[in-house]
C-alpha cells in the first residue's frame, strides 16, 4: 500500500502529543509501525525508550511482527495495558505470575460468595457475569462503592459481594486484572521516584485503538507521558463499542482539550471497502452527534453491492441468507470470505441451524450458546418429558412450582414418583388435590399435541408465561428478555410433528455445536458467524448483517442517548467489515409480532 500524505504526516510527527483519527481500513497499523521505525532512524530515539500499547495480546504480537518486518531495531516494548502495567508492578513489588487471579478463579470466588446468600444455581449463572463486570467498572472508574448502584442485583448485596471478594483474594496475595491498573496508579501517584524512572524509560508512547481506553488507563498514561508529553494516540471514535467494559469514547473526544497543542491528523482513505459501502456506512454514522465530523474517501476500485432487504420473518430471512451464500459460492467467492454478523451471540441460533440444514460449514467467532441449554428451555422440556410418561424426579421438582402450585419438596422426596403418592401425601387438603389434578390433566393434554402447540399451551394454558413475568419483576428484569426466549424456542418447534422428532433435531444441533466448541473438526472453508463486537478488526469480501430491527439494534436496553450512539457505532463497525458486498436484512415480524426496522436504517431506506 502506497503511503498517503496524511499517513506521512502522522509517521513523521515530531515531539509532543498527537491524535490520529484512523477509520476502518485506513492503515493505522502501518502508521504505528512506520512511525516507530521513523523515531529510531530519523529522530535517533533509542528503541528501549519507545512503548507501543494495544488492547490484546494478538494485536500487540501482530504489531511487533509488522515492525520487525521493516526494522532490525531491538528493544521496543510492544504490549497490552495489563502486560505493561504488570511489568511495572513486578519491579516494585516482585510479583510473579502466581500472584495473578485468573478469570475462572474470580468466578469461583464469586460463586462461593453467592451461595452464602442462598442463591440457587440458576440465579448464580444469570447474575455472575454482570456482577463480575460491575466489580471491574467500580475499580476502573474509581467509583466510591457507596455511590455505585448495581443493575445486576440489590445494592446491599452487590456491596457485600464486592467487599467480601476484595478481602478474600487480597488475603491470598492475588490481584485480578483490574487490580493491575489500580495498583499501578496508586504506585505512580505515591512514589515520585518510581514514576520518574518509568518516565525516563518510556519517553515516547504510542497507543493503538485509543477509542477503547478507560479512565484509569488514561490517567496512568498521562502520568507516564510527563514531562515530555510524547503521547501519540491512534483510534477511531466511530468504532468505540466497549462502553459496557468501561471504555469511554469521550476521552478521545476530549483529547484536544487535555492537550490543546496536540496535532490532529485524519487518515481519510478507506483501503478496504468499495465506494457504495463506504458511503452507506458514513450515511449511518453521521447521525451521531458526539463524534469528530470527518469525510472518508474510498480508494479501492471495483463495483460495490449494497442490498437493503425486508423479509417476512426470521425463517424467510435465514432461508434467503442461505440462497445468497449458495449463489456467491457458485460465483467463486470462498466461504471463508463470507460473514454473518448479529447483535448478540444468541442471535446466531436460527442462522446456525439453517446453515447446518443445508450442510454449509461455519466457524463461530464467539462462543455460541445453545438456546436449548437455557433454563427456560429445560423447563419446557421437563413438562414435555413428564407429559410423555417420564418419571424423572429432578424434572418434576424443576417445574412443579412453575407456576406456583405450593407443592412441597418433602411430598416427592421419597418413594417412586407418581401422582397417586402425591395425592396420598395431600389427602384431606382438597385445594391441593385440585392443583395436582389440574397438573395431571395438563400433562395429558400436552401428550396429544405437536411440539409447537404444546409450548404454546405451557405458556398460556398452564400459565408458565405468568410465572416468567413475576420472575422478571422480582429481579428488576424486562419480561421481554425472557418471553423472547420463549418465542424463539416455540418458533424452532414449528416444523416438527412430534416431540421425538424435535428432540432428535435438538440433540443433533447440540452435538454439532459441541464439536465446533471443542474444535474437533478439521479446518475447512467456512462461513464466519460473529457478533458485531466479535467482528471488530476483521474484513470479508461479503458481509450479511441480520435482524436489523428495533429492539435488536438498537438493543432494547439502550435507552440513554450515549447508549443509542454506541449501538449506531456497532452497526457502523459491522458495515465496514465488508469489502465488496454488504447485505442489510430486517424482518416485518418476529415470532408472529409486527416489528419495525432499525431506526439506524432510516436514511438508507429513504434513499432506497
Amino acid at each position: 500500500m502506497q503511503i498517503s500524505d496524511a499517513q506521512s504526516r502522522a509517521i513523521a510527527h515530531g515531539t509532543g502529543p498527537a491524535m490520529v483519527l484512523a477509520g476502518p481500513g485506513s492503515g493505522k497499523t502501518l502508521v504505528i509501525t512506520q512511525r516507530t521505525k521513523y523515531l529510531i532512524e530519523q529522530y535517533h530515539v533509542k528503541p528501549q525508550e519507545i512503548l507501543v500499547i494495544t488492547f490484546t495480546k494478538a494485536a500487540a504480537e501482530e504489531m511487533r511482527q509488522r515492525f520487525l518486518a521493516v526494522s532490525k531495531a531491538a528493544g521496543v516494548t510492544f504490549g497490552t495495558f495489563h502486560a505493561v502495567f504488570f511489568g511495572i508492578l513486578k519491579h516494585a513489588y516482585h510479583f510473579t505470575q502466581t500472584n495473578i487471579l485468573r478469570e475462572d478463579q474470580k468466578c469461583r470466588i464469586l460463586q462461593q460468595l453467592m451461595r452464602g446468600w442462598h442463591m440457587d444455581a440458576r440465579e448464580e449463572r444469570e447474575i455472575l457475569p454482570e456482577v463480575s463486570a460491575e466489580i471491574s467498572l467500580v475499580k476502573n472508574e474509581q467509583i466510591d462503592l457507596e455511590h455505585f448502584y448495581s443493575r445486576s442485583c440489590p445494592e446491599e448485596l452487590f456491596r457485600a459481594l464486592y467487599r467480601q471478594y476484595e478481602e478474600i483474594h487480597r488475603k491470598q496475595g492475588l490481584l485480578d486484572f483490574d487490580d493491575m491498573l489500580v495498583y499501578t496508579y496508586e504506585l505512580l501517584t505515591a512514589r515520585a521516584d518510581i514514576l520518574a524512572a518509568w518516565q525516563r524509560r518510556f519517553r515516547y508512547i504510542l497507543v493503538d485503538e485509543f477509542q477503547d481506553i478507560n479512565l484509569l488507563q488514561y490517567r496512568i498514561l498521562q502520568l507516564l507521558a510527563l514531562p515530555e508529553r510524547n503521547l501519540f494516540i491512534v483510534g477511531d471514535d466511530d468504532q468505540s463499542i466497549y462502553r459496557f467494559r468501561g471504555a469511554k469514547p469521550e476521552i478521545m473526544l476530549n483529547f484536544t482539550k487535555d492537550y490543546p497543542d496536540a496535532e490532529t491528523i485524519l487518515l481519510d482513505q478507506n483501503h478496504r471497502s468499495a465506494g457504495a459501502i463506504v458511503r452507506c456506512a458514513l450515511e449511518v454514522i453521521r447521525e451521531n452527534q458526539h463524534r469528530y465530523q470527518k469525510t472518508v474517501r474510498h480508494v479501492r476500485d471495483g463495483k460495490a453491492e449494497v442490498e437493503l432487504k425486508e423479509l417476512d420473518n426470521q425463517a424467510h430471512e435465514s432461508l434467503y441468507l442461505v440462497k445468497c451464500i449458495q449463489k456467491s459460492v457458485s460465483q467463486g467467492i470462498p466461504l471463508s470470505e463470507i460473514a454473518v454478523l448479529f447483535r448478540t451471540n444468541r442471535g446466531a441460533g436460527p442462522f446456525a441451524e439453517r446453515l447446518m440444514e443445508f450442510n454449509l460449514p461455519f466457524e463461530m467467532r464467539d462462543a455460541l450458546p445453545s438456546i436449548y441449554d437455557h433454563w427456560i428451555a429445560r423447563d419446557l422440556f421437563a413438562y414435555l418429558h413428564l407429559a410423555h410418561g417420564g418419571l424423572n424426579r429432578t424434572e418434576f421438582l424443576q417445574i412443579m412450582n412453575r407456576p406456583g402450585r405450593y407443592i412441597g419438596r418433602e411430598s416427592v422426596d421419597s418413594g417412586p414418583l407418581s401422582f397417586e403418592t402425591l395425592k396420598e401425601y395431600y389427602e384431606g387438603k382438597d385445594w391441593m388435590l385440585d392443583r395436582i389434578d389440574r397438573l395431571e390433566t395438563d400433562l395429558k393434554i400436552l401428550s396429544r399435541m405437536t411440539p409447537y402447540a404444546a409450548v404454546n399451551y405451557i405458556r398460556h394454558g398452564i400459565r408458565y408465561e405468568e410465572y416468567l413475568q413475576e420472575y422478571a419483576q422480582a429481579r428488576h428484569m424486562k419480561p421481554d428478555e425472557l418471553t423472547d426466549l420463549l418465542d424463539e424456542i416455540q418458533q424452532g418447534a414449528r416444523p416438527y410433528r412430534t416431540c421425538e422428532e424435535w428432540f432428535g433435531h435438538i440433540d443433533e444441533y447440540k452435538r454439532q455445536l459441541e464439536e465446533k466448541r471443542a474444535g474437533r473438526r478439521e479446518k475447512e472453508d467456512a462461513v464466519t458467524l460473529a457478533t458485531l463486537h466479535g467482528s471488530k478488526g476483521l474484513e470479508f469480501q461479503e458481509v450479511f448483517l441480520v435482524d436489523l430491527n428495533e429492539g435488536v439494534i438498537p438493543h432494547r436496553r439502550a435507552v440513554l442517548e450515549a447508549d443509542l450512539e454506541e449501538e449506531r457505532r456497532l452497526l457502523y463497525v459491522g458495515m465496514t467489515r465488508a469489502k465488496d458486498r454488504l447485505h442489510l436484512f430486517y424482518t416485518r415480524e418476529r415470532y408472529g409480532k409486527e416489528t419495525e426496522p432499525s431506526r439506524f436504517l432510516d436514511s438508507l431506506r429513504t434513499d432506497a
